[in-house]
């Protein structure tokens, strides 16, 4: 229950001072720095930023304090990012000697700080030059060593993304203090002492951290810069767009900059609703899929078993009879969609086609979860990020937040180091896990509905009003666990939210693209197109890789009589494809994403690249072209070139080792068996999906694909083990999980070769690992 303040309480609250002349009332606790951004008095600074401690390592926001609220003043210039108001305080911010002092810190930060400008990054945008200017002396006083300043071999990497020129740091600890406080990842530190201190790292580890790039972003000098984006630009040459990350389902804001049609760095965007000012790496540098080189440009169709190139109207015609041909269509618009796209193929698939064989999960599923997202999740919206903040409890199940959902992962921590309690039902304690303070809740596999339901009654998790229940897409494949984690937040009172991985699975639910009570999902829509049931398809942005059994996916694809293809670049689906129709990304088109919460998420277009068209315009083509031609089943008249073309048979094979996994190899004599393993499996956040190819610098942070085991496992087996599954098998190195029961195995799902669905198991298989 919420306790009203009375108008005194809350006057008691309030404290109030003078800045600069100016009365200003603020609550209590607030810094005087704060302060004085609300009277518009601007404090220069490097050290200081809202989100972080303070810390007052710079000094260069030193004020006059000459009455501290007790009628005395301090006798020297203090640090205005640590020291909170009083009541009756007195502070100058720019008389004779708060002037003095911050003209002295300046010129003591540029004794040694190198001319750089001209080549720096940060030239252009750097807060070093706009306070030389507006505060430190016009010329230097100090010679050192006769005029050369202190150099350093540059740059060194801290990462394989992240340099530092150290000779260019003002030690402002704005790096170190994001990765301890925000990220949690301390790998970076300040070392040595005096005139030798410097950023370092530990000399057994890199700085390893999903979230390195906002390093870069806060830091203020241009001491630490991105691989990907070092000398490519200058600010000034940048036109710069806001955006939303298309990475997964958080929703986080973002800045792209870009420059003659070529997008050139993007940086975290600013909302203090959804990321704050923090994004993930992959939203961050995972943007090159947009220039690939085998980005589709122009339509295509099939002309005597291959395909070429073909006007819009053309393709459309084709598309439309090919369609309208092959009778029962079903369609698989994919995750990657805005609501708007959403909508569209929602409205094709209903109204057009006139069929409710429509899915757009594009991976494992269940009829379970069919159900609980029409019942539990389309048009509520009952959890937003501010709750995860406030709440006591975080329940996570099927839901490994930094790999899967990373702005999710940093307001859970900003809300575990302020005392909520994250309670995980996984396998393992992860390290992301570690991080939150959490407490696991160890669960093999496929035993997730007992785990949830054994948290009812059980003090010990504080379940109630205040607490929040987060499922992942996962526990789609584990039976009864979405029906359980719905009975517990009904008899607890909790808040229940889905969290899925793609940006476009919440708008494409809203806009209906699950199937109908009669249709069919998308594993059985798979399967009516290999039974015959089903003619043709409509694909979306679908990875055959991620749906739940790939090698049937790719015989579907062979044996549908006509398959249309929309899509952003080559593939496996757009190779097997009759029409191929080249959609846009989100730079090309304008949009509204809905994250997890709910929340629309709108953003406008980056670029406008001519012949290139959202899903929803592409679809209209179709449709209209279907409607000029009468109805559905009727078929275009014959000796027509474009519709002879559209219905001739495909090749059926693709390229060798594509179409289907190779044989599973069974374990030799020779080898250490340890018998049956339950699989768990999860993508980590930087993998081998499609959308990250093109950055060497971000695709080198990856962690190691590596199997993880019960230590007792893994002294018995060794550093090296093989995994053997329904579906083939894969060798890889071995590492101990504190935590992780002895009969489970775990498997990065896209690190390696073509994944986990493709070489290795089904879902919720069991596996063979042995000693290699």
């Amino acid at each position: 229950m919420t306790v009203e303040k009375s108008p005194e309480k809350v006057a008691q609250d309030l404290v109030t001072l003078t800045i600069d002349g100016i009365e200003v009332s603020v609550p209590a606790g607030t810094l005087v720095i704060r302060a004085a951004e609300q009277v518009g008095v601007q404090i220069p600074r490097f050290c200081d930023h809202p989100l972080l401690a303070p810390v007052g390592a710079c000094r260069q926001c030193l004020v006059d304090v000459p009455d501290a609220g007790n009628g005395r003043g301090f006798p020297k210039p203090q640090a205005s990012c640590t020291i909170p108001v009083a009541e009756g305080m007195v502070v100058e911010t720019a008389n004779a000697t708060a002037e003095k002092a911050q003209r002295g810190i300046m010129e003591f930060l540029l004794v040694n700080h190198p001319l750089d400008c001209p080549v720096c990054d940060k030239g252009g945008e750097c807060p070093l030059q706009n306070q030389a200017m507006s505060n430190g002396p016009a010329e230097s006083r100090f010679s050192v060593s006769g005029g050369i300043k202190r150099t350093y071999p540059k740059p060194i990497n801290i990462s394989a993304n992240v340099l530092l020129d150290r000779e260019r740091c003002v030690l402002c600890a704005r790096c170190t203090r994001f990765s301890e406080q925000i990220a949690g990842d301390p790998f970076i530190a300040l070392i040595e002492r005096g005139a030798l201190q410097q950023v370092g790292i530990y000399e057994k580890e890199p700085f390893s951290s999903y979230f390195s790039g906002n390093t870069v972003q806060i830091c203020p000098v241009g001491a630490l810069t991105s691989a990907q984006y070092r000398f490519r630009a200058r600010p000034f040459d940048l036109v710069s767009t806001p955006g939303v990350a298309e990475h997964d389902a958080c929703g986080a804001a973002i800045r792209v900059d870009h420059r003659r049609g070529k997008v050139m760095r993007r940086l975290a965007g600013e909302d203090p609703d959804v990321n704050e000012e923090w994004i993930t790496d992959k939203d961050r540098f995972a943007f090159r899929y947009v220039h690939a080189a085998d980005r589709i440009t122009y339509p295509q169709i099939r002309e005597d078993g291959a395909l070429r190139p073909a006007s819009w109207l053309e393709a459309f015609a084709v598309a439309a009879r090919g369609l309208a041909a092959a009778g029962p269509v079903g369609v698989l618009p994919g995750g990657r969609l805005t609501l708007e796209d959403a909508a569209a193929y929602a409205g094709f698939a209903r109204e057009t086609l006139r069929t409710q064989d429509i899915d757009f999960r594009a991976r494992p599923l269940s009829a379970e979860e069919t159900g609980f997202l029409r019942e539990h999740v389309a048009g509520r919206f009952d959890v937003t990020y501010a709750d995860l903040e406030a709440a006591r409890t975080v329940v996570l199940a099927g839901l490994e937040p930094e790999d899967e959902a990373g702005t999710i992962f940093l307001r859970l921590r900003k809300a575990a180091l302020k005392g909520t309690r994250v309670v995980s039902i996984a396998p393992f304690t992860s390290r992301g896990l570690a991080k939150l303070r959490g407490q696991l809740v160890r669960t093999a596999p496929g035993e997730e509905a007992a785990a949830i339901a054994s948290l009812l009654g059980h003090g010990d998790y504080g379940l109630g009003a205040d607490a929040v229940i987060l499922v992942g897409e996962r526990l789609a494949t584990s039976p009864g666990a979405l029906t359980a984690a719905a009975e517990l937040a009904a008899k607890t009172g909790a808040r229940l939210a889905w969290v899925p991985r793609r940006a476009g699975d919440r708008g494409a639910l809203e806009a209906g693209c699950l199937p109908g009570e009669d249709g069919r999902d998308a594993d059985a829509i798979v399967a009516g197109v290999l039974a015959g049931a089903l003619g043709g398809l409509v694909v979306g942005g679908v990875d055959p890789l991620d749906t739940a059994d790939p090698a049937a996916f790719l015989a579907a694809l062979d044996a549908a009589s006509f398959v249309v293809s929309l899509e952003i670049r080559e593939s496996e689906v757009t190779r097997r494809a009759d029409v191929v129709l080249p959609v846009a990304p989100v730079t090309d088109k304008a949009g509204t994403f809905v994250n997890w919460e709910g929340r629309r998420r709108p953003f406008e277009a980056v670029f406008s690249t001519p012949g290139i068209m959202s899903d929803a315009r592409v679809l209209k083509g179709i449709a209209d072209e279907l409607a000029a031609q009468g109805r559905r089943q009727e078929v275009a008249p014959a000796n027509q070139s474009s519709a002879e073309s559209a219905l001739v048979p495909r090749a059926t094979s693709a390229p060798d080792g594509q179409a289907h996994p190779r044989p599973a190899p069974q374990p030799g004599d020779d080898r250490r068996s340890a018998g049956s393993f339950t699989l768990a499996t999860w993508k980590l956040l930087i993998d081998n999906g499609r959308l990250q190819d093109g950055d060497k610098a971000y695709a080198a942070t990856a962690r190691p694909a590596v199997a993880l085991l019960s230590a007792a496992t893994l002294e018995r087996l060794g550093t090296t083990v093989t995994v053997t599954g329904d579906r083939g098998s894969v060798t890889l190195p071995a590492v101990a999980a504190a935590d992780l029961a002895d009969d489970v195995v775990w498997l990065p799902s896209n690190s390696f070769g073509r994944g986990v669905l493709a070489e290795v198991a089904s879902p919720n298989s069991r596996v063979e690992v042995s000693g290699a």
